[in-house]
């Protein structure tokens, strides 16, 4: 099912290809979608890996009309430049934030606004912004198969990398909410499998936001006025330290949340931050 470098049908309308690239943050790997038989639309090229290129040509090749970015994460995008020079695709997608972690060679032919929609003879795919891991990310939903595809925005096997300043929490928990207004049967995530229990799954991701942002708030009045390093050992106690200069990105943006509601204070001269109990 995650061999990488083959195929694997989904439904009429899309095959899965899983990108070389598995880790911890990555799971399987990057699953690339290919939408559609006769014209055929990328969604989410990948890394820039050579296997992967290949594998993206050697099943589409001259099919290939469209490339679909979710966001421009590394792990996301980078294929779209020789995939699109190959193919001669449109691309489409948002062009990257300024902020660390981005694909900037990213250039779309067409910039992609919310509720944009491609509509082919096979298949009608609208986009759906939905920031927060990153603030140019857009998941998609396939209406013939009631499917969204979520790219980072929820990941099977692991919770969501929030990274500010273009990441922002509270947009995060808003977007999820978001995917409920729509006919969801299936959530195709951008790494691991298909979710088939996609208002369970929302609900479930809002929730543990949620805890977790108690969990930031217990935490400040037990150590008090405190750096994110002291701080994230107490909020993500129950994730593996190795893990833990990752959580300090979703810790600062459970912060900035709280400061913008007013609920906790960031010092600057140490970047440490107290609750405000109001």
């Amino acid at each position: 099912m995650f061999e990488h470098g083959v195929p694997f049908r989904l439904n009429g309308r899309v095959r899965r290809l899983v990108a070389p690239n598995a880790g911890v943050m990555t799971g399987p790997g990057t699953n690339t979608y290919l939408l559609g038989d006769d014209e055929v639309a990328v969604l989410d090229p990948g890394p820039a890996l050579p296997e992967h290129i290949d594998a993206i040509l050697d099943t589409a090749g001259d099919r290939i009309r469209w490339i679909v970015c979710t966001h421009t994460h590394p792990d996301h995008s980078p294929a779209w430049k020789a995939v699109a020079e190959a193919t001669g695709a449109q691309v489409i997608g948002a062009s990257p934030p300024d902020d660390m972690f981005q694909d900037t060679t990213f250039e779309p032919t067409l910039e992609l606004q919310h509720d944009y929609v491609l509509s082919t003879k096979e298949f009608t795919l609208r986009a759906v912004h939905t920031p927060g891991h990153v603030g140019n990310h857009y998941c998609f939903f396939l209406e013939e198969e009631g499917m969204m595809f979520a790219g980072d925005h929820i990941m099977n096997g692991s919770t969501v990398v929030i990274i500010p300043p273009s990441g922002n929490m509270k947009a995060y928990i808003e977007s999820l909410q978001r995917l409920l207004d729509y006919p969801l049967q299936f959530i195709a995530p951008g790494h691991g499998d298909v979710m088939p229990e996609p208002k369970a799954t929302v609900d479930w991701l809002v929730n543990h936001r949620l805890m977790r942002e108690q969990k930031v708030i217990d935490g400040l009045r037990k150590t008090g006025r405190a750096p994110l390093d002291e701080l994230v050992k107490v909020v993500y106690d129950d994730v593996d330290t190795s893990l833990h200069k990752m959580a300090q990105l979703s810790l600062s943006a459970h912060l900035i949340k709280l400061g913008e509601e007013n609920r906790a204070r960031q010092h600057a001269p140490d970047n440490s931050w107290e609750i405000l109990d109001v």
